[in-house]
């Protein structure tokens, strides 16, 4: 196998929010499984609410592979939940090496009936809370001499082609596109600002949809899914290379990993997964090494 299955994280601390379920679960879950030490959180810790899925679940998947995890849990819109967020992680763990933005929300609106509490939330969770939690977790990994920020992309982030098809004119998912875009520049920027400290900035999104309990009712009846064990092995490839090395890249769940030429096994069942197939219509945009 390559070297992504070798990859070692022993010693090291991450934190994955929005990991109580879907993309940010899988990213959790494959960290632990290369040796890190997780704090996972979400809002969810042991009742599940309008989706399934718990931290308290996301901690016994990971404890029973043989992992360390432990919850947190935090609510991203309350600003006092969320500024305390990596002060907590440190005295947990007594550090923090990784930092993974995958918190989010499944809502789209128009902007022509989107009321300004939905547009404040999706700037919380897309734009603010990335900012906010890098700025507590930049000096603890500049402490440590190295250090990882992943944020999950999307690629709605690109632009839309005329003629325009039905879910861009009517999916209302503008403005969530628009703060995934601005989380590509801040993440390209971020990235320029901390190369000298040895912290990596990079970040990972679904090349096309992934089935998560959120995504599930966005996604039309036959549309095909892609597994989302490819973007887990993406994430984990953009978390231990020094930042000279590898940072400031815009990457999807398909088209790196088969660029990095890197093996993916699916954690549920131990099975080895086939390099990933590149749909037909994939967004001519994305640059595979993400450059």
């Amino acid at each position: 196998m390559s070297s992504s299955q070798n990859v070692s994280l022993s010693g090291r601390v991450a934190l994955v929010t929005g990991a109580s379920r879907g993309i940010g679960r899988a990213i959790a879950r494959r960290l632990a499984n290369a040796g890190a030490r997780v704090g996972v959180t979400a809002r969810s810790l042991d009742v599940s609410g309008e989706y399934a899925g718990t931290l308290a679940e996301t901690v016994d998947q990971i404890e029973r592979a043989g992992g360390q995890a432990f919850a947190l849990q935090a609510d991203l819109e309350n600003s006092g939940e969320r500024d305390g967020l990596v002060e907590r992680v440190v005295a947990e763990a007594g550090g923090l090496d990784i930092l993974v933005n995958a918190a989010g929300f499944a809502q789209y609106a128009t902007v022509d009936v989107m009321s300004d509490a939905f547009f404040e939330k999706t700037f919380d969770h897309y734009v603010r809370a990335p900012f906010k939690l890098a700025q507590a977790a930049i000096p603890q990994m500049r402490a440590r001499g190295a250090g990882w920020i992943v944020n999950v992309g999307s690629v709605t982030s690109e632009r839309p082609f005329k003629p325009y098809d039905e879910f861009a004119q009517a999916g209302g998912a503008t403005i969530y596109a628009s703060m995934k875009a601005a989380l590509n520049r801040y993440t390209q920027g971020l990235a320029a600002e901390l190369e000298a400290s040895n912290i990596a900035v990079n970040q990972i999104g679904p090349t096309g949809a992934i089935s998560t309990p959120g995504a599930d009712r966005y996604i039309p009846s036959g549309y095909p899914t892609e597994n989302v064990w490819y973007l887990a092995e993406a994430a984990l490839a953009l978390c231990h290379l020094p930042a000279r090395e590898r940072t400031g890249l815009i990457t999807y769940s398909l088209q790196f990993p088969r660029e990095l030429g890197l093996d993916t096994v699916d954690l549920d069942t131990g099975e080895a997964l086939p390099p990933p197939e590149i749909p037909e219509l994939t967004h001519p945009d994305i640059r595979p090494a993400g450059e």
